[in-house]
């Protein structure tokens, strides 16, 4: 029976895996990819809110003066 000769495999799979790694490397450098999102600038305008203009405060029951 004759024995299966290995002394080529090394060379083999180490050449497979460089050109996979050279031909994904290729694939992926003719990707193109969407530029990053820039920050909107919004303008907040200020609401004139009702409560806003006058001075209001709420009372507990215990702030009250006693009677």
């Amino acid at each position: 029976m004759p024995q299966l000769d290995t002394s080529t495999w090394f060379i083999t799979i180490i050449s497979s895996m460089i050109t996979l790694f050279i031909l994904f490397q290729l694939k992926i450098s003719s990707q193109t990819f969407p530029a990053a999102p820039s920050p909107k600038i919004v303008a907040t305008g200020k609401t004139d809110n009702p409560w806003e203009s006058k001075w209001t405060k709420i009372y507990l029951p215990l702030s009250l003066p006693q009677q």
